[in-house]
């Protein structure tokens, strides 16, 4: 007995071995290859290597075109997550139950998040024209003047925000309602005998039960903001100036432009740290409500 079950565990792990080591392949070595670069001073064209230690470290960090993607990023992160996670919680709750023409209504809700991102960017930077784009058709209609949407630098930022809006609210609307559905409507029932009212309700029932839902819904639009580049590279490109350059698109500019590969890379890190840092905090929270 004892032998079949060493035998059993061999197979699945001969099994699992191919696809352990494309995982390990496709993750761990760029990983690696990305925190070995990141110590050389290293051009791609020249083919010239040189071991720089942290100067990097030390260089980009102090570099303002870094500072201002980093804060760039952030602000982008901050805003466009906290609204799609509101947004997903107030659609989830907007479509509980049954109503006439749901189902349509859910569709069109989803939609965007099923458009390719350089689909809805072509689209959007169309809205967005100067000369010919719909919102400033709109605003000439009732009289104000047509708006830089993308080439103001106080609201370009904002501009590439809305468009991530658009596109990944339905995300967090899918979670929060397969979440908000799980809940028995019992619980709900014997609220309201209680004489719970509806404000009640959603603070001390609704919202602590979605809290894992929605900390995941967090997360992973945080992580998926903080790289934010499609949007960045398909509207301005980072313009206009550096207003809305971000972390990933410093790293393609440095890598891809001027083929300076270890910054790039250190530039990598600090993006790979960041995202670490916050799925810690994360995961530290969940497993505390887990247990408590």
């Amino acid at each position: 007995m004892i032998s079949k079950g060493i035998k059993n565990k061999s197979f699945y792990y001969i099994i699992f071995l191919p696809a352990v080591i494309v995982i390990l392949f496709l993750t761990v070595y760029p990983i690696f290859d990305v925190f070995s670069l990141s110590f050389y001073k290293y051009n791609y064209l020249s083919d010239s290597k040189t071991f720089f230690g942290f100067k990097n470290f030390v260089r980009i960090f102090n570099d303002r075109t870094f500072q201002r993607s980093f804060t760039n990023t952030l602000i982008f992160s901050t805003l466009a997550t906290f609204s799609e996670t509101a947004i997903g919680i107030f659609l989830a709750l907007l479509f509980y139950g049954y109503f006439k023409g749901k189902r349509v209504f859910m569709i069109m809700v989803i939609f965007p998040m099923m458009i390719s991102t350089m689909v809805i960017c072509a689209v959007w930077k169309t809205l967005y024209h100067y000369d010919i784009g719909l919102l400033n058709y709109l605003l000439k209609l009732i009289g104000l003047k047509p708006f830089g949407w993308l080439i103001n630098q106080n609201v370009a930022l904002l501009s590439i925000v809305l468009v991530d809006i658009w596109q990944w609210s339905p995300f967090a609307f899918i979670i929060i309602q397969a979440g908000l559905n799980s809940i028995p409507k019992e619980v709900f029932e014997a609220a309201s005998i209680d004489g719970a009212n509806y404000r009640k309700t959603l603070l001390y029932i609704t919202f602590p039960i979605l809290f894992s839902q929605i900390m995941l819904v967090v997360l992973l639009r945080t992580i998926d903001t903080f790289r934010i580049f499609g949007k960045v590279y398909a509207l301005t490109q980072g313009g206009p100036g550096n207003a809305t350059e971000t972390l990933s698109y410093y790293v393609y500019r440095e890598g891809f432009t001027y083929f300076n590969l270890g910054r790039a890379s250190t530039a990598s890190v600090y993006i790979l740290l960041v995202i670490g840092v916050i799925a810690f905090f994360y995961i530290r929270n969940i497993l505390r409500e887990e247990n408590s």
